[in-house]
């Protein structure tokens, strides 16, 4: 792990854990656990913008835990300190009181959040920030504005000289994937999650890479391309199975492409094993209809 070195309160150096690469999104609860236990040692260095930032992100971990009323808590210290601290503070606290509304269904009130970091971010020429708040942006928009706003954040991490900011566009790729599929325009949503994978490919991260290729193959069964699809999804399957971990989004698109192929029998089990794993999944908790068929197809008594 990464330290970064502050000043205390009496001009000498001392060096703090760089908590950004703590960050393990798959596991919010281990993740804030981190940060906590670098809580004694921020408040101690009397760093005020290390300290507000560290808040700001064990926010985030309490936000995916859908902790939402600790998240705004939290975020409420951080604002507190605002006026002593710097622009990049500032604009972490916007985003992640953003993103706090955003998961707990209050859009509007986030996007004004999510507006102010980016042009603050912009003006401060803090790149990577800038991206971030863009495809915030993305996300809280109606359909018809995700696109423009998902171009925009392509567009300022393509053309930054920030390796952090450029390191974005794996995750905008995949976003602007998942914006050409809700449209169904699948010829440009495989373009976007085929270049998302190749990014992936080129970072070397085993999971990232996974997850790209499960979109390539989604969309590919959207296209009628099921036997193709269904090759990728068993290929998947087995890669997970070897790293140890269950993944119920593949359960549910081997049935699915079971179901087209017509092979209803086998495909039952399938559903069973993804209601399963994604009924636990808490990104799913505002898809009842999803879960509901899954617990049909696979018939599974109450």
């Amino acid at each position: 792990m990464s330290v970064v070195e502050v000043a205390d309160g009496v001009g000498r150096k001392t060096k703090l854990p760089d908590f950004d690469s703590l960050w393990d999104y798959d596991h919010p609860g281990a993740t804030e656990r981190r940060f906590r236990e670098l809580l004694p040692a921020a408040l101690d260095s009397r760093d005020l913008t290390y300290l507000s930032q560290l808040l700001t992100q064990i926010s985030r971990a309490e936000g995916l835990q859908r902790k939402f009323q600790d998240a705004h808590m939290t975020l409420d210290r951080v604002q507190k300190a605002l006026e002593k601290t710097d622009d990049r503070t500032r604009v972490r606290y916007l985003l992640e009181r953003g993103r706090v509304f955003n998961s707990s269904g209050k859009q509007d009130d986030a996007r004004p959040l999510f507006l102010e970091a980016l042009d603050l971010a912009v003006k401060s020429k803090d790149d990577s920030y800038a991206v971030d708040a863009a495809h915030m942006m993305a996300i809280v928009e109606t359909a018809e504005k995700q696109l423009q706003w998902n171009l925009k954040a392509l567009d300022l991490a393509e053309n930054s000289a920030e390796e952090k900011a450029r390191k974005w566009r794996g995750s905008i790729y995949n976003n602007l994937g998942w914006t050409y599929f809700e449209q169904q325009q699948y010829e440009e949503s495989l373009l976007m999650f085929e270049k998302a994978l190749e990014f992936q490919q080129q970072q070397s991260d085993p999971s990232r890479i996974m997850i790209a290729k499960w979109c390539v193959a989604k969309t590919l069964r959207m296209m009628d391309h099921t036997e193709e699809a269904l090759e990728m999804q068993r290929d998947l399957y087995e890669q997970y199975q070897a790293a140890g971990k269950r993944s119920g989004y593949v359960y549910e698109e081997i049935a699915e492409c079971m179901t087209v192929m017509g092979q209803e029998q086998e495909a039952q089990g399938w559903f069973a094993a993804a209601y399963e794993e994604l009924s636990k999944d808490p990104r799913l908790a505002n898809e009842q209809d999803r879960l509901n068929r899954l617990k049909e197809l696979g018939k599974i008594d109450s």
